[in-house]
């Protein structure tokens, strides 16, 4: 297992907890999207070891891969939170079996599915997490909703306009919902 820190973006904050921004994907495209992806925010907002959540915009997305299945509802969320990148791995692990996420197909339909994109600054390579995650410079929906969250963050957003503008994905992104449906 390898961690290392590339840049800083934790901070001691109160009581001596270490607080952590993250960056997480998420996506939906059986049932209701955007009931999907309202729930999976609600529930994160639920979690009293997460704050100051930032929601993007909606975004319809075309699937990746080769199966054949519906469009996806896309959005992106900053959150800061004293959890480590593994316990919100297990945390957002249980937000998909709370929403039914079934892992039948790679690439395949899904009710939810939640990514951590980036954490803290850090970069972690182990059996079950890897981040910054493997495919966030090769995916526009994962790209574009987190440049829209990231402006208050400079470097981050630069180096998210940097990947989009490398990106060699083109599938099509279109814009269906501010981030006002998840107040």
């Amino acid at each position: 297992m390898i961690y290392t820190f590339n840049y800083k973006l934790n901070y001691f904050f109160g009581g001596g907890n270490m607080i952590s921004s993250a960056y997480i994907s998420v996506g939906s495209n059986i049932g209701d999207r955007l009931l999907n992806l309202r729930q999976a925010v609600s529930l994160l907002k639920q979690n009293s070891h997460i704050s100051n959540i930032i929601v993007s915009s909606v975004y319809e997305t075309e699937p990746v891969g080769d199966v054949v299945q519906d469009s996806f509802y896309n959005i992106a969320l900053r959150l800061d939170t004293d959890l480590t990148a593994f316990e919100l791995l297990d945390f957002i692990h249980d937000i998909e079996q709370r929403l039914h996420r079934k892992r039948i197909v790679r690439w395949g339909p899904r009710t939810i599915d939640l990514d951590i994109i980036d954490f803290g600054g850090q970069t972690i390579k182990s059996e079950n997490l890897t981040i910054p995650h493997k495919e966030r410079d090769n995916r526009r929906f994962v790209l574009v909703p987190l440049l829209e969250i990231s402006a208050d963050d400079a470097n981050y957003h630069e180096l998210i306009q940097d990947k989009l503008n490398k990106t060699s994905d083109t599938n099509w992104i279109n814009i269906i919902e501010s981030s006002e449906v998840f107040n």
